[in-house]
C-alpha cells in the first residue's frame, strides 16, 4: 500500500513551487484542471448516503471513478483522480462503503475487468471523506464495468465495530478485514455457491462473467456498540437460494429459509423496523434482465412477503423486465421506492408505497424533468435504473441513476397530494463520458468532441453543457477532422448501437459543427466493421474513410461516389496534409510503415523511412502541422515522437513511451506549434508540454492529476498552453497554466 497527498490547492502550489526538474530538460509548471461541462453521460453504478451526516453523499461509476456530492456547492467532487496509467483499471468502482459510526472514512472497492490483461482489484481507504487514499492491493480481480455493477454494496462497514469489514467478490468466495481494510482474509465458511457455475451470467457479446456475491448487509439491531455485529447477510446473484444468514459474525453461514427462488437478488435494504426489502431479477443487469420481484423478508416471524409493484407487460411482445433496486424511508418504514430495469415498453418507471408495498403509485408519469443544466438529456429516456436511494435526512430528495447520470426529486411527498414531483439532473461536476476523438480550429468554437454513446457536441462554453450535434445522430461520434484552410469545414463518422441502414455513418458541418449534413451514402461493403476514422484534404474537397478492418475508401463528392485507396494496408491511419489538399500520409503501425500520397489521397507510395513495428497496446497517430506544407508528427507509441518531412525523419530526443499526443497554439513569440504528450519522457511518466519542438518539456500534471487512461489529447488552436484530455471515463478535461 502506499499513501497519497491530499488533494488541496494549497499542497499542489507546494508541489510545484518546490519540485526540483523532473527529469533532464524538464522542469514543473502548475496547471489549473477542470472539466468541459458535458453533464453526466456515464453509468453511475451506485449511490452511498452516510446515515448520520446530513448532505453526505457518495457516488461510484463504471468506468469513471468515485465522487462526493458536495452540499454547499451542490457539486460532485471526484475522488480518483490521481490514478495514473498504470493504475487505470482502479477507475471502475466494484462497490463503496461507509462507516456509519465515523463520517471522515470512506472505502473503494476499484477494479474495472475480470479479464487476464487486467491487473488485480485494490481497496482504496480514506480518512478523511476521500481527499487522500491508502491502498491496499488484492490478490484477485474486480470488475466494476461488468455484469452485475449495478448491484450492491458488495463491500460493507460492520456498524458496531468500523475495523471490520466485508467484501463479496466475483469469483473468489467472501473476504474480511478486522483493520480497517489494511488487510483481508478469506472467509473459508461461506458456501460454495458464491463461486459455483450458476453465480454466473452471459454479457450480450456471448461471454460469460462471473456475479458472485453481490451485497453484504448487517443487521445492526443484533450487536451493540464497540463490538462486532452478529448478525449479517450476504447475496449471490444465483437463482439457487441466494440469499444467507451469519448469527456468528460471518464465520459460518447457512441459506434463509423460505426465501424465493428462480430469481437473482441484486439489492437489500433494513427499514426501521427491522425487516428487509430485496430486489430480484433473472439476470444481473445491466445486458439482460427479463424477469423479477420485490419481496420484504420479516426475520421476526420469518415470513416472506411478495410486493413487487406492477406485473409483467401483458401485451405479449418484448422479453419482460426486472427490478433494479429498492429504498425505504429512514424515518418511516412504510414509505417505499423501487425501479424498473429494462422494461422498453412502456418505459422504465420509479413506483412510490406509502403503505408498506399493499399499494403502488407510478412516479415519473407524475413528473417534469428539469433539462436546463444539461439539455442533451431531454432526449434520453431514464433507463439502466439499477440503484435508487431516499436521503435519509429528507423524504422529498429521492436519487435514482441511470445509463447517463443521475436524476434527483425535491418534492417526493408531492405526489401524496396529488401534485407533481419536480426532477433535476444532479450531474454538476459528476463527469462520465468516454470521448473518442477531439477537436481543436482556429475557428469557430474552442473545441469540437466525439463521444461515446451520446454522440458529440460542439463546446462554444467550456462551462456551460452547449450544443449535441445535429443532423445524423450516431450512438458513438469515433472520428473528427476538418480542412486546414478551411477550419469551419468538418467531417465526422460514427457508430450506431443498433445498425439502420437508413443512417449513412458519415457527416460534414460547414459552420463549425452547429449543423451537419449526411454524406450521399457510406462506402461500399461497410457495415458490420470497426470503427471509422475520417480525414479530411486541406480545402476541405477530399475524404478518407476507414473502418478498422476494412480497406480505405476517398470520396471527392461528399459520398455520391467512392473509390477504393491504392497502395495502402488495411490498418494504416491516415492524415491530410494542413496547407496542401493534393498532400497526404500515412502510417502502417504493424511494421512501421510511412506512406505518402500527392495525388489527393488517391494512391500511395511506401515512403523511405520507418518508424519499427508499433506496439499493439499503444495508440498511433499522425499529427500534420497546421501552419507548415510537408512537416507532420509521427506519435508511435513504443516507439516515441518522430517529425516528418519526405524523406527525412527525425526521432525527439528523450520521449520513450507515448499514449497520446497533440500540437495546439504556439507560446507568445514563437511559431512552432505547443506539443502536448501524455507518455514517458526521460524515464518520468506524466503528462508534459514543449515549446520548442520537443527539445525541451515542462511537466503539467502534478500527484493529484493523473487521470487514469489517456487516450488522446489535442492543444488549443487559439489559447496559448491549453490542452484538452480525453479520458477513459472521466470525460473530457482541459488542462491551462494557474495564472
Amino acid at each position: 500500500m502506499h499513501r497519497l497527498h491530499p488533494a488541496s490547492v494549497l499542497i499542489v502550489l507546494l508541489l510545484a513551487c518546490m519540485a526540483p526538474a523532473t527529469g533532464a530538460g524538464q522542469d514543473q509548471v502548475l496547471y489549473r484542471w477542470r472539466n468541459v461541462a458535458i453533464g453526466g453521460g456515464g453509468f453511475v453504478t451506485g449511490l452511498v448516503f452516510h446515515p448520520s451526516e446530513p448532505g453526505l453523499l457518495y457516488a461510484r461509476t463504471d468506468v469513471g471513478g468515485a465522487y462526493r456530492r458536495d452540499a454547499a456547492s451542490g457539486r460532485w467532487i471526484p475522488l480518483t483522480d490521481w490514478l495514473g496509467p498504470a493504475e487505470a483499471n482502479l477507475t471502475g468502482i466494484e462497490s463503496l462503503a461507509l462507516d456509519p459510526a465515523d463520517p471522515r472514512r470512506v472505502y473503494l472497492a476499484a477494479g474495472t475487468y475480470t479479464h487476464e490483461r487486467a491487473g488485480n482489484g485494490a481497496i482504496l481507504r480514506s480518512v478523511d471523506r476521500g481527499a487522500s487514499f491508502e491502498r491496499t492491493d488484492l490478490p484477485f480481480k474486480l470488475g466494476g464495468n461488468e455484469l452485475g455493477r449495478g448491484n450492491g454494496e458488495r463491500l460493507a462497514v460492520d456498524p458496531g465495530d468500523g475495523r471490520v469489514l466485508f467484501l463479496g467478490t466475483r469469483a473468489h468466495g467472501l473476504w474480511r478485514s478486522a483493520d480497517h481494510g489494511a488487510s483481508w482474509q478469506r472467509v473459508e465458511g461461506f458456501p460454495a455457491l458464491a463461486t459455483a457455475e450458476s453465480a454466473a451470467a452471459v454479457d450480450h457479446a456471448g461471454r460469460r462473467q462471473a456475479i458472485g456475491i453481490v451485497f453484504v448487509v448487517f443487521d445492526p439491531a443484533s450487536g451493540t456498540p464497540g463490538s462486532p455485529t452478529p448478525v449479517l447477510y450476504a447475496g449471490v446473484s444465483s437463482r439457487q437460494s441466494g440469499l444467507f444468514r451469519s448469527r456468528d459474525g460471518g464465520r459460518t453461514w447457512s441459506p434463509v429459509e423460505g426465501q424465493p427462488t428462480g430469481l437473482r437478488p441484486n439489492h437489500m435494504v433494513r427499514d426501521a423496523r427491522g425487516d428487509f426489502l430485496l430486489s430480484y431479477g433473472d439476470e444481473p443487469g445491466p445486458d439482460r434482465m427479463n424477469d423479477g420481484a420485490v419481496w420484504r423478508w420479516s426475520p421476526a416471524s420469518g415470513r416472506w412477503t411478495e410486493i413487487t409493484p406492477a406485473p409483467q407487460s401483458s401485451d405479449g411482445e418484448g422479453d419482460g423486465f426486472g427490478w433494479g433496486a429498492v429504498a425505504v424511508d429512514a424515518s418511516d418504514p412504510d414509505v417505499i421506492v423501487a425501479t424498473t430495469f429494462r422494461r422498453w415498453k412502456p418505459h422504465d418507471e420509479v413506483y412510490r408505497s406509502t403503505d408498506g408495498g399493499r399499494h403502488w403509485t407510478p412516479v415519473l408519469a407524475a413528473s417534469a424533468f428539469d433539462h436546463t443544466a444539461s439539455p442533451w438529456t431531454a432526449q434520453a429516456t431514464p433507463h439502466w435504473m439499477a440503484d435508487i436511494e431516499i436521503d435519509p435526512h429528507d423524504p422529498d430528495r429521492v436519487l435514482f441513476v441511470t445509463g447517463y447520470g443521475v436524476w434527483a426529486s425535491r418534492d417526493m411527498r408531492a405526489l401524496d397530494r396529488g401534485g407533481t414531483v419536480h426532477w433535476v439532473f444532479d450531474d454538476a461536476g459528476l463527469e462520465e463520458t468516454v470521448p473518442l476523438d477531439l477537436l481543436s480550429t482556429t475557428q469557430g468554437a474552442p473545441l469540437v468532441s466525439g463521444l461515446g454513446d451520446i454522440d458529440g457536441f460542439r463546446h462554444d462554453d467550456l462551462e456551460r453543457t452547449t450544443t449535441q450535434f445535429t443532423g445524423p445522430r450516431y450512438s458513438n461520434t469515433e472520428g473528427l477532422d476538418y480542412a486546414g484552410r478551411e477550419p469551419l469545414h468538418l467531417v465526422r463518422a460514427g457508430h450506431l448501437h443498433h445498425p439502420d441502414p437508413a443512417v449513412v455513418r458519415v457527416a460534414q458541418s460547414r459552420d463549425g459543427g452547429r449543423s451537419w449534413t449526411a454524406f450521399a451514402q457510406e462506402p461500399p461493403a461497410t457495415t458490420g466493421e470497426g470503427r471509422i476514422a475520417v480525414a479530411m484534404s486541406a480545402d476541405g474537397a477530399r475524404v478518407v474513410w476507414h473502418a478498422r478492418g476494412g480497406p480505405h475508401w476517398l470520396t471527392v463528392d461528399a459520398g455520391r461516389h467512392w473509390q477504393r485507396v491504392d497502395g495502402l494496408p488495411r490498418g494504416a491511419v491516415v492524415a491530410a496534409d494542413r496547407v496542401d489538399a493534393a498532400r497526404w500520409y500515412a502510417l502502417d503501425p504493424a511494421d512501421g510503415g510511412l506512406y505518402l500520397s500527392e495525388d489527393g489521397g488517391e494512391s500511395f507510395h511506401r515512403a523511405g523511412a520507418s518508424t519499427g513495428a508499433v506496439d499493439a497496446r499503444y495508440r498511433v497517430d499522425l499529427l500534420p502541422a497546421p501552419e507548415t506544407r510537408g512537416l507532420v508528427h509521427v506519435v508511435s507509441g513504443d516507439r516515441g515522437i518522430l517529425r516528418w518531412s519526405g524523406d527525412d525523419l527525425e526521432r525527439i530526443p528523450g520521449v520513450e513511451v507515448v499514449h497520446a499526443a497533440g500540437l495546439g497554439a504556439p507560446a507568445p513569440g514563437n511559431e512552432v506549434p505547443a506539443l502536448f504528450l501524455a507518455g514517458v519522457v526521460d524515464g518520468i511518466d506524466g503528462l508534459f508540454r514543449s515549446d520548442d519542438g520537443g527539445r525541451s518539456w515542462l511537466r503539467i500534471d502534478d500527484p493529484q492529476h493523473r487521470f487514469g487512461s489517456l487516450r488522446m489529447l489535442t492543444g488549443d488552436a487559439r489559447v496559448s498552453g491549453r490542452v484538452y484530455l480525453a479520458t477513459g471515463g472521466r470525460g473530457v478535461i482541459y488542462g491551462e497554466p494557474a495564472r
